[in-house]
């Protein structure tokens, strides 16, 4: 009798081991397990101007979302090259309005009077021109009084042209190439008053999306250029999933597949999504190879998480399920 129960609870599980087998060999016909490491993404935090590290607000673990103010750099000398931008593109706005107004009302009267002037000097000198003249020939005066004359008179004409020209220049204000140079300076000065205000806001740092702080490398009092890292940030998404898959099976999936995701650390099943393929083996194959060894080449794939959490952490082991079945079949099992 015992050894009929033993034969019978043998035969019972070498039954249910097949029957397990035939299960599994059946999944795997359409059932595609990959194996591959989670791959977030990391940022390093750095300013964006040369400075002395003022503030580190957060220390390693810390999470902090998009936009979080996170670190500070002595502002002081940032703020006085500000200051003296600002002062700047005054001094510029003032000449252009200069220019656009033209002279004061008091150096236009000036120019006119001045103009009244050289015109009397002229009026005189050409009388006494006209009054040498006429004594030249009775001998009362000579030619060299004549030569004198002549030209005081000459230069009395030359002075009331000259003092038209300015009050004209006064009356009709500055050349439109003075006006578009006076323009252009104060262009300057505004955009190196903005390129100052930039330096200034570039003085704290923030946080480019949501993510834990992994490495604090500096402190304060630290002198940083716009190189040195300030933190290490892992950003929560995306997560990627980073994966190899072997020639022979490479034709069974595509961009935008659905797989699902499982770690040994926990039971919980992530979805996801095939997003890229490399087109290239990951290892250079030899010069000479057999088809033995073309079938060993494997090609890298990034698949995308769309229900990351942090229980998913960098480097994790994790297997990749891929339902290789038509979508024809996938509907007809569903409806």
């Amino acid at each position: 009798m015992k050894p009929l129960l033993v034969f019978m609870i043998t035969l019972l599980v070498a039954g249910s081991a097949v029957f397990a087998w035939i299960q599994r060999t059946g999944q795997d016909e359409s059932l595609l397990y990959l194996y591959g490491n989670v791959d977030i993404r990391e940022v390093q935090l750095a300013f964006r101007q040369p400075g002395r590290l003022e503030q580190v607000l957060f220390d390693e673990g810390d999470f902090v979302a998009a936009g979080t103010w996170v670190a500070t750099l002595d502002a002081q000398p940032y703020q006085e090259a500000l200051a003296a931008a600002r002062a700047a593109v005054q001094v510029a706005r003032a000449g252009l309005a200069k220019m656009h107004r033209g002279l004061r009302p008091q150096e236009i009267t000036q120019a006119r009077e001045a103009l009244k002037q050289a015109q009397a000097l002229a009026h005189r000198a050409e009388r006494d021109y006209v009054r040498v003249h006429k004594l030249l020939p009775s001998r009362a005066s000579s030619q060299q009084d004549m030569d004198s004359a002549r030209a005081a008179r000459d230069q009395a004409v030359a002075g009331v042209k000259a003092a038209r020209a300015a009050l004209s220049q006064a009356e009709e204000g500055f050349r439109k190439e003075d006006i578009a140079a006076a323009e252009a300076q104060l262009a300057a000065a505004i955009a190196a008053q903005d390129q100052a205000a930039t330096a200034l806001a570039d003085t704290r740092l923030f946080a480019p999306g949501d993510g834990t702080i992994i490495a604090r490398i500096r402190e304060p009092g630290s002198m940083v250029t716009s190189q040195n890292a300030v933190y290490n940030l892992s950003l929560d998404h995306p997560v990627y999933v980073r994966a190899y898959i072997s020639e022979t099976v490479l034709g069974r999936i595509a961009p935008g597949t659905s797989v699902q995701i499982r770690s040994d650390s926990s039971g919980k099943t992530y979805h996801g999504q095939i997003g890229f393929i490399s087109p290239r083996a990951e290892f250079t194959p030899k010069t000479v190879e057999t088809i033995e060894l073309r079938t060993d080449l494997v090609y890298r794939l990034r698949i995308v998480v769309n229900d990351a959490d942090p229980a998913l952490r960098q480097g994790m082991p994790v297997t990749v399920e891929v339902d290789t079945r038509p979508t024809a079949d996938l509907s007809a099992e569903g409806s």
